[in-house]
């Protein structure tokens, strides 16, 4: 999984919107050797993302896939990024990662979330160790994200405010950005293992 968000934080244009990074993410995680996507109606519901062009112009701007129509069920997508289809690990393991993604937790987070405090969820959730203190780059962290550090701190607080995360904590010295789970919650039961 973190492999997958590096490489779409450098595949993905820089201006590119969390609900468009999610979509990304999903489609990538779901394509088969010939960079075509099928996405069932009701997972975009789930998503909050049908009916919702925006973030399927943002992608096929980027020429990142040709534009679906939105109007068929399953949604079918061609990728356009020639990387997506050399992917490993194989099918089945990015199939079980897609499934994650949509519900990285714990804790669970609530349906009517922002897809910006979903994206930073997501990425910390990938970034979980075995140790209690769990750390990544600010700098890393932001670029995954797709936001400035003063915005991805924001939406750590709101993690924090959510009951999410218990605390973080951003070391100007390292640049580490370190993170507390709610008592009771494990890297292990986090993060399912995925190969």
């Amino acid at each position: 999984m973190r492999e997958m968000l590096t490489y779409l934080a450098t595949a993905l244009p820089r201006c590119t919107s969390p609900a468009g990074r999610l979509l990304a993410l999903q489609c990538a995680l779901r394509a088969d050797t010939r960079g075509l996507v099928r996405l069932p109606a009701g997972l975009l519901r789930g998503m909050r993302l049908h009916g919702r062009t925006e973030a399927w112009e943002e992608l096929a701007h980027g020429r990142w896939l040709l534009p679906p129509d939105l109007r068929a069920a399953p949604v079918t997508v061609q990728l356009l990024d020639a990387a997506v289809r050399d992917q490993a690990p194989g099918r089945t393991a990015r199939r079980r990662a897609a499934h994650w993604a949509l519900r990285p937790g714990p804790p669970a987070l609530p349906g009517a979330t922002p897809p910006a405090v979903r994206l930073v969820a997501l990425v910390l959730a990938a970034h979980l160790s075995p140790r209690a203190a769990h750390t990544i780059e600010m700098d890393v962290l932001a670029r995954l994200c797709g936001h400035s550090p003063h915005q991805t701190a924001e939406l750590l607080d709101r993690l924090v405010a959510s009951h999410v995360l218990t605390s973080w904590q951003h070391r100007l010295d390292t640049d580490e950005v370190t993170w507390v789970l709610p008592h009771g919650h494990s890297a292990r039961s986090a993060f399912p293992r995925l190969s």
